[in-house]
């Protein structure tokens, strides 16, 4: 697994009866593929991974993998409520054919950090296949600080990233002083991004790539290599729609973005329900209005 580039962490769509729609969940990795991401993460929270029972979640890896057929590496989201049942998944997700984990921290039970330290350790134990270590206190109440992820890092030889989701910038530059180039560092939040490429970022774990993979990819190779000028109007051009990424309904906005681009539906698995009145209507003018002023890449 290399862990740079622009990753999306992939939506899963449904059928009408709420059924995982596979042939388009094929279609559209393929696509992203296509349009220059370097690789997919299945199973995250914009993949509402929550939701999906643990033969569904089996079933997305197995499309995936078949869809992908080698041109680019698949990651599996590995999170549930028991450690046991994670370790159990992350199994499956290798003899499903990833080539890396995505580790999170357990749903809905968060504590100190011995208790979630030994749930990721067991994970990482699980498998050889390479570990990104999702810190991402904001939704899930556990902060691995860069002090605790370096204590990681020279315990586990497989974790080779760490996808930063804490909204502090400055958490790149301090995990990079400690462990030096250990690690990749990966931006989890997409109105960051540019920020977190000056700060050392070598990959997106990107949301609005799944409907617009080609202007992420754009995005990120200028904030790499382009000029300032260049990034910073792709990027005033992008921000309204990255900053739909960041707030609760961030799946049923990104699965809308999708619908409106033409790929994808904006069905979603309950206990979400799709956006009504006006707060879809606001989401479709920010859309919308982006999409009329779309930017040659």
């Amino acid at each position: 697994m290399n862990w740079a580039g622009v990753i999306p962490a992939i939506t899963t769509p449904f059928h009408a009866d709420g059924g995982v729609d596979h042939a388009f969940l094929a279609r559209h990795a393929q696509w992203l593929v296509e349009n220059g991401c370097a690789g997919v993460v299945a199973l995250g929270s914009l993949g509402e991974g929550a939701t999906l029972d643990f033969e569904e979640k089996i079933e997305v890896l197995r499309t995936c993998t078949a869809a992908l057929h080698g041109r680019a590496p698949l990651a599996a989201g590995i999170s549930a409520l028991s450690t046991a049942e994670a370790v159990r998944l992350a199994a499956k997700a290798a003899a499903a054919g990833c080539q890396g984990l995505m580790v999170l921290p357990p749903y809905v039970y968060s504590s100190d950090g011995r208790e979630m330290k030994a749930h990721v350790e067991a994970i990482f134990r699980a498998t050889p296949l390479s570990c990104l270590l999702y810190n991402n206190p904001v939704a899930y109440k556990t902060d691995f600080v860069p002090e605790q992820i370096r204590e990681l890092a020279e315990a586990h030889p497989n974790l080779h990233a760490v996808k930063e989701s804490s909204g502090d910038i400055r958490r790149l530059a301090a995990i990079r002083a400690l462990l030096g180039e250990r690690l990749a560092l990966l931006v989890g939040v997409d109105d960051l991004i540019v920020e977190g490429v000056q700060a050392g970022a070598a990959g997106w774990i990107a949301g609005l790539a799944n409907a617009l993979p080609r202007e992420s990819v754009a995005l990120f190779q200028r904030a790499r290599g382009g000029g300032q000028e260049t990034t910073a109007k792709l990027y005033h051009w992008f921000l309204p729609l990255l900053r739909l990424d960041t707030v609760t309904k961030f799946v049923q906005l990104i699965k809308l973005a999708q619908q409106e681009v033409g790929m994808g539906s904006a069905r979603v698995r309950p206990p979400r329900l799709e956006l009504v009145g006006r707060e879809r209507d606001d989401a479709l003018a920010t859309i919308r209005s982006a999409l009329a002023s779309r930017p040659q890449t």
